[in-house]
């Protein structure tokens, strides 16, 4: 336990952060509906619990990921942030579910009601500013490695989209969720509006629907990613930028392997290179050190680098890899 505790402070605190926004997010649109039995608000209040869940996984995961390796675990623990989300899937895939059929339920059975339009329409508010303020710091965290023009104003938006493939777990967890979260309260509050001020009364029935189908999908994302997380999935736009870094190398000959996979926040990269048979030992320990220091300056969450060396058989393979 103690151990727990002690790793709990390597965990993402943006992630954190998120869990604690959307867990009282959720508080306030639990209390909403219970006054009110919304069936919009029952399904935003699923949605921000299954946020928060998630997120609080993210939190542990990525703290335990930072566990250092031991003799029964000698690679690490870098990839149980990936399993620890696998299991948060199951929760949120259990709340849609439980959104689409509240959804179903209200359709078959919709009523014209004005009662507590105001409190519906300021929770839900409330709900989408938190939420978007959350989306915004993933989005910072997203494209905190580009330069300051790039994400100058509203040109964040659209980079952070670019860019999103490229971030850690827990902050593209986030940042899908968040997405989601943001149009979900919009369309509630849109849903709300419609049904008490049209003939259309079952609209936060349909509202509810699509809610969990859009929890599915950002489920389906998740489960995708990480289930390739906990494979070891290669960077290849990061191999191809690697490799020609260290081709510049002068005495480099050739590449015959090259990974860069990655395990929870970090990179693990192996690579073999192709050197003058005639080469010194010397010589290729400054090759090496060279490599090690220009891939964890320009890379970030590097944690190891392997480099074997082999002699040059004229044969050029980097290119055709």
């Amino acid at each position: 336990m103690k151990e727990f505790i002690s790793l709990l402070k390597f965990g993402t605190k943006f992630a954190l952060w998120a869990a604690i926004v959307n867990t009282i997010v959720a508080i306030i649109k639990t209390a909403a509906y219970l006054i009110t039995g919304n069936v919009a608000m029952f399904a935003e209040m699923m949605h921000s619990f299954g946020d928060a869940a998630n997120q609080f996984f993210v939190f542990i995961g990525s703290a335990l990921s930072k566990k250092q390796p031991t003799e029964r675990f000698p690679g690490g623990f870098g990839r149980l942030v990936n399993l620890v989300l696998l299991g948060a899937v199951l929760v949120v895939g259990v709340l849609a579910y439980e959104t689409i059929v509240e959804g179903i339920h209200h359709i078959s059975n919709a009523a014209h009601s004005e009662d507590w339009f105001w409190l519906n329409v300021g929770v839900l508010g409330a709900a989408a500013i938190l939420e978007a303020i959350v989306l915004y710091k993933a989005m910072k965290e997203i494209t905190a490695h580009l330069p300051k023009e790039e994400v100058s104003g509203f040109k964040i938006i659209p980079a952070s989209y670019r860019h999103a493939k490229e971030a850690n777990p827990a902050t593209k967890l986030v940042f899908l969720e968040d997405n989601v979260a943001v149009g979900g309260a919009l369309l509630a509050l849109l849903a709300i509006v419609v049904s008490t001020y049209t003939p259309f009364h079952s609209a936060t029935g349909y509202a509810s629907i699509l809610i969990g189908i859009a929890l599915i999908v950002v489920v389906g994302r998740i489960f995708l990613d990480n289930a390739a997380g906990v494979l070891g999935v290669a960077d290849l736009g990061l191999q191809a930028r690697i490799g020609a870094r260290i081709m510049e190398h002068p005495q480099i000959r050739d590449i015959q392997d090259l990974y860069a996979i990655k395990e929870g926040d970090s990179l693990h990269i192996e690579i073999r290179v192709e050197v003058d048979p005639s080469m010194t030992i010397e010589e290729a320990d400054e090759i090496r050190d060279y490599i090690e220091e220009k891939l964890k300056e320009n890379i970030k969450n590097v944690t190891d680098v392997i480099i074997e060396f082999d002699e040059d058989d004229g044969t050029a393979t980097w290119s055709n890899l």
